[in-house]
């Protein structure tokens, strides 16, 4: 494999392992948020803001922490043959599944700079008592469909290695073994 490729994958893969890793705690945020909305719905006084907030940083956790379960294999598949397979053939249908994967995300990522380049043209809000602007989520969708994107072009590069019978080093060995 040429240096550029593995460097590519150990690059892609440890941005994608720290972003993955921070995007963890949104969760936390998450509870955060709906045990304030608890509390003020308790002194009857809620806040317009906290559906929506805890929305917004939803979206954010999962989408940002797609990339990492890709990375990590923790991603759905089913393994019914698959499992059962050797490396160099799960490696194979990878490399196949990978190109509907890129398909997709690729389409998904044109929606997304499609729609966030419109939010920024109009100014656009959501339409609730709140009105919070929409562009900030939109970047995030956006640049975590160009994170999936990336990693499903590492993921690829490593299987064609595994294929050609060579190991690539993963950035933080132990966490994303196959």
């Amino acid at each position: 494999m040429p240096n550029w490729t593995i460097a590519y994958v150990r690059r892609v893969e440890a941005l994608n392992y720290r972003i993955g890793r921070a995007s963890m705690y949104l969760l936390f945020v998450i509870m955060g948020i709906l045990l304030w909305s608890s509390v003020t719905k308790v002194l009857k006084v809620p806040s317009l803001w906290t559906l929506e907030m805890a929305q917004f940083t939803l979206v954010a956790y999962y989408l940002l922490g797609a990339p990492y379960s890709i990375q990590l294999g923790a991603n759905v598949r089913m393994d019914l043959i698959y499992a059962r397979l050797p490396i160099r053939q799960q490696a194979g249908w990878d490399i196949f599944t990978v190109f509907c994967l890129l398909f997709y995300l690729g389409v998904m990522l044109w929606g997304a700079v499609d729609s966030t380049l419109y939010s920024f043209q109009i100014g656009e809000r959501a339409p609730s008592a709140w009105r919070p602007v929409l562009w900030p989520i939109k970047v995030i969708i956006t640049l975590a469909f160009l994170l999936m994107i990336l990693q499903a072009l590492a993921h690829l590069i490593r299987d064609i290695a595994i294929l050609r019978g060579v190991e690539i080093a993963r950035p933080f060995a132990g966490e994303a073994d196959r």
